[in-house]
């Protein structure tokens, strides 16, 4: 600790991202990237923005992005919000809708960066506990809050609600913004989008690093109604103007243009996802049912700490929690067929082992 900081950083715990290993020759599957990789459009228009406009700035609203993404989702233009990953626009969600005089609610097994950003902002919070089956109970979220937020699917778990179960949620707090964070969305579920002119407390956020394999890209952003949409502006002006550069900006717009390769790379993650759940059920795991593109499992004769440095020591990297109730859990990426192989034989050598 130094004595030139703020008092506010003495006290902050930062999120931990998943490790970046150095070594190349590792099978990855600790950051629930996308395998496939981006449109080869997405790498055409990020070309063709290499020229002499990097010397001007890019537009600040993001105007053409913005009107592709409310096309793709059937709504206007004015009820979208960019920024630097998804990340960034919860933080803003935190910032502009989230500090009332009693605490949100958040799943107790949840996305590790919303107590962090609770930290940032001197946020109260109060954790719903998931249950016995490790998934939201709509019903939970009735009582008093100053708003409420949840992964659909839920991160690390993969559960998913569908839309009459968010619709609990919306109607028990009419007056409070319900944010749903859907960053793995696309990988089964039906995005709650389709539900903000119906419920104007309702702030669907989503991100291109997922399905949309532009993890490197760092694009965001939030759908609800234009008052929710002009609270973020006003922190996003007065905090960075610029949040998408024009490679981003360019990069994204093309890969919401090229659905025929979105959905051959979403289906090709849930193609795999289910023949990995049904090789981990074969050995002797419980899997939680995924909609995302992970899966969350554990097997009863192990540790969850112990598998995942045994699989370390083959070269397979898997991403544990060493938290309560969820500590003997791996969160598994999918990844090609491949590398999916390689985590299965591992586990196969691990547990031929007892």
């Amino acid at each position: 600790m130094s004595k030139f900081w703020s008092p506010l950083v003495h006290d902050l715990v930062p999120y931990i991202p998943g490790e970046q290993p150095k070594n190349a020759n590792l099978v990855k599957l600790n950051t629930n990237e996308n395998p496939f990789g981006p449109s080869p459009k997405v790498i055409e228009a990020i070309q063709a923005e290499l020229n002499d406009n990097l010397r001007l700035y890019p537009d600040p609203e993001g105007q053409a992005l913005k009107a592709t993404i409310a096309t793709y989702h059937g709504i206007k233009a004015d009820q979208v919000f960019l920024g630097n990953g998804s990340d960034e626009v919860l933080a803003h969600v935190f910032f502009a809708l989230f500090q009332q005089d009693q605490p949100i609610l958040y799943p107790d097994i949840s996305y590790s960066f919303y107590p962090v950003y609770c930290g940032l902002y001197g946020i109260k919070a109060r954790k719903v506990p998931l249950n016995e089956e490790f998934a939201i109970d709509p019903d939970d979220y009735s009582q008093p809050n100053g708003g409420v937020i949840f992964p659909n699917p839920n991160a690390p778990t993969g559960r998913y609600l569908n839309l009459t179960e968010i619709a609990v949620v919306l109607k028990a707090n009419p007056d409070r913004v319900v944010v749903i964070d859907e960053a793995y969305i696309d990988f089964g579920g039906e995005t709650a989008i389709n539900l903000i002119d119906l419920y104007p407390n309702l702030l669907v956020t989503q991100t291109l690093s997922k399905s949309r394999s532009l993890a490197g890209l760092r694009v965001g952003f939030a759908a609800g109604n234009a008052e929710l949409i002009e609270a973020l502006n006003r922190v996003k002006d007065s905090f960075n103007s610029y949040p998408l550069d024009r490679l981003a900006l360019a990069g994204a717009q093309a890969a919401y243009e090229d659905d025929d390769w979105f959905q051959d790379s979403r289906n090709g993650v849930i193609r795999e996802r289910e023949r990995v759940s049904e090789c981990l059920h074969k050995l002797g795991f419980e899997v939680l049912p995924s909609r995302a593109n992970f899966v969350f499992a554990r097997h009863p004769q192990w540790a969850g700490f112990d598998l995942a440095n045994g699989l370390r020591e083959q070269g397979v990297i898997v991403r544990h929690f060493n938290k309560p109730r969820i500590n003997e859990f791996l969160r598994i990426t999918i990844a090609k067929a491949p590398q999916n192989d390689a985590l299965i034989e591992a586990l196969k050598t691990l547990c031929d082992s007892r």
